[in-house]
């Protein structure tokens, strides 16, 4: 590990009021271990329940479950639960395993946890600079500094943890500059010609690759299918002239590429909650100047 870079592990057993849904922060640390005595087994535990995500920085560890055995290496994190039948350990031969880890108990999270598991594994790789690894380092240094002293800003930081790992698990880095070439390519097609029907076979054509492959790259990537990335461009381009023009229903339906007024409403409503007219009027709501869209 660098020089001046700090270890420690802090442990926290705040009493949150019964009646709030909180999230209960357990420990969290970042260690540097050289000695093969480190390790862990889950059904030996008697902390739990408990959620772990551990890290890795540098050098390397072992992780085992019932599914794999996985040999970690830096950028690698492992997710599991206590108690569970697991181990995680410093390898004979090792030089070194320098890590990041948190501990939370399962309450008001754990279907979020699941969701994360399902989508990228129990052993994932997260880019150091991914959101998820900067808010965990985040919370390590707000725990070392001191500044995480009562059960409210505990909670606050790892729910802000737990979804960034989401967002990661859904769609990574939430950066298009991740997306693989096509997908690019294919997202920058929608929106410049999203005033035109758009079809699948039509983007997989125009892109010379399988419609099926685009279909599940897209969708793994951007979060949606192409044809619901192209609602989501139109409804937005909709939205700037409903504010911006006098035009009607019909005539903002025709501009962004629906073949009629109906149709443009439902998909509308669908999206923002609200017909185009009473988003137009704002008639008992809040008036926006733009809307966003996950």
């Amino acid at each position: 590990m660098p020089i001046g870079v700090q270890t420690g592990t802090f442990g926290f057993r705040f009493k949150a009021p019964a009646h709030l849904s909180m999230c209960e922060l357990f420990a969290v640390g970042r260690e540097e271990v050289r000695d093969t005595s480190y390790r862990w087994d889950g059904l030996e535990r008697s902390d739990g329940p408990l959620l772990l995500f551990q890290y890795t920085l540098e050098g390397g560890g072992v992780y085992e479950s019932e599914a794999a055995s996985y040999r970690l290496e830096a950028g690698q994190a492992f997710l599991t639960e206590i108690p569970g039948n697991h181990r995680y350990y410093f390898p004979e031969g090792g030089t070194a395993w320098s890590f990041l880890f948190v501990l939370l108990r399962p309450s008001l999270i754990l279907a979020n946890w699941e969701e994360v598991k399902r989508r990228l594994g129990e052993a994932p790789y997260l880019p150091k600079s991914s959101r998820p690894i900067r808010v965990l380092e985040h919370i390590w240094e707000e725990a070392n500094a001191g500044r995480i002293a009562e059960p409210y800003t505990a909670s606050s930081l790892l729910f802000h943890f737990v979804s960034e790992l989401c967002r990661f698990a859904i769609v990574p880095e939430g950066d298009r500059q991740a997306w693989p070439v096509k997908v690019r390519e294919a997202a920058e097609f929608i929106e410049s010609h999203f005033d035109r029907m758009i079809s699948l076979d039509q983007l997989s054509e125009r892109l010379e690759v399988s419609k099926y492959h685009l279909l599940r790259t897209f969708t793994m990537a951007v979060g949606m299918s192409p044809n619901d990335y192209l609602n989501r461009v139109r409804i937005e381009q909709a939205i700037s002239l409903l504010r911006q023009t006098d035009w009607s229903v019909e005539q903002i339906a025709e501009r962004v590429g629906y073949s009629s007024g109906s149709y443009f409403i439902k998909v509308f409503r669908k999206g923002t909650g609200r017909t185009p007219g009473s988003f137009r009027s704002g008639e008992g709501q809040l008036t926006f100047s733009r809307m966003f869209f996950d």
